[in-house]
């Protein structure tokens, strides 16, 4: 588990960053859904409480114990808090007060965020000039696949927007915090595990006191089923693949998921809801992809080798070289 975090995903990488957009994807959905009769704190206690019962369930049934050392709950309370308990709280808040598609938006500046986070606090993911023009060309993207009209309304609810962008730094935050439990040798399944807990002991209390969600009418089973789905779906399974992601491709090369979750909401919303696919959900998707292959460097680094091979055995430089050798033997 030592060493550098590779910067090239592999695609077992990709095909579970794929997998966590489509998780992820759903969970505005099931947030609008939950909305209607639920308090954006009680949302986030019920996510997190029941993917903790949920994963700790898993754990017992395969046979396999949570670390119990000092350092371990300290490391999970901090991810805890900045993965969950700040980002889910300040976004879910925003939503109530900006729409889903411009809180898509402005949840995709997390990778603008991760990298300069990375720049400071994580020494094998320093920004480069590919990378960054990646990012800004998924930000892109994002923005044409949602709809620039998501963003006719951006700054007339400037507190509920700087929510969400708050939300998304912390969730940078988190990506460089959760390198430590590579280092401390935890597993992702484990790690989700004690996050989740963490989280679920930090936001109970709060979501009670301040929502009394007890005084509230019951709840309807579209409510019930949206927040199992986001507990289930889009937390306890979602965040198991966030710690192996992160494990192996590292924070920057993780969050490049909030990119892909515009993509799948809309292709699922096409295979599912029979939504019609617009030329400029096409156009979105095409720079999206010409980002993701940006931060990658894979397709930089093969044109560069392709370039170099051509050039070693051109016509040109081989003369040039035949002359030399020839001056060489005349002297």
């Amino acid at each position: 588990m030592d060493g550098a975090i590779k910067q090239i995903m592999g695609p077992r990488e990709w095909g579970m960053l794929l997998v966590l957009a489509v998780l992820w994807g759903g969970t505005f959905f099931f947030v609008e859904v939950a909305l209607r009769d639920l308090g954006p704190l009680t949302i986030v206690a019920l996510r997190v409480g029941l993917a903790a019962v949920a994963l700790h369930g898993l754990l017992l049934a395969i046979g396999r114990r949570m670390p119990t050392d000092p350092r371990a709950l300290v490391a999970f309370l901090g991810m805890g808090l900045l993965n969950n308990v700040i980002p889910f709280s300040l976004i879910f808040w925003g939503q109530v007060q900006v729409t889903g598609g411009l809180a898509a938006i402005l949840n995709a500046t997390t990778p603008f965020f991760t990298v300069l986070v990375a720049q400071v606090m994580i020494a094998d993911e320093r920004a480069t000039a590919p990378r960054l023009a990646g990012v800004v060309l998924g930000l892109v993207g994002a923005v044409v696949v949602i709809g620039p009209g998501a963003l006719a309304g951006a700054g007339e609810n400037v507190l509920p927007e700087l929510a969400c962008l708050a939300g998304a730094l912390s969730y940078a935050f988190a990506g460089a915090f959760g390198r430590r439990f590579r280092r401390m040798r935890i597993g992702p399944l484990e790690t989700a595990t004690g996050q989740l807990t963490a989280s679920s002991l930090m936001i109970l209390p709060l979501a009670l006191v301040v929502e009394q969600p007890w005084s509230l009418p019951l709840p309807t089973l579209a409510t019930g089923a949206a927040v199992l789905g986001l507990a289930l779906l889009s937390t306890a399974l979602a965040y198991n693949l966030y710690f192996r992601i992160l494990e192996a491709a590292g924070a920057t090369n993780l969050l490049l998921v909030t990119f892909l979750i515009p993509i799948t909401a809309l292709l699922l919303g096409a295979l599912v809801l029979g939504e019609a696919i617009a030329a400029r959900h096409l156009v979105g998707m095409a720079v999206i992809g010409a980002g993701l292959a940006l931060i990658d460097g894979r397709l930089i680094r093969l044109a560069r080798g392709v370039l170099q091979r051509a050039g070693g055995a051109s016509p040109g430089r081989e003369a040039v070289l035949d002359w030399r050798r020839r001056a060489v033997a005349a002297e």
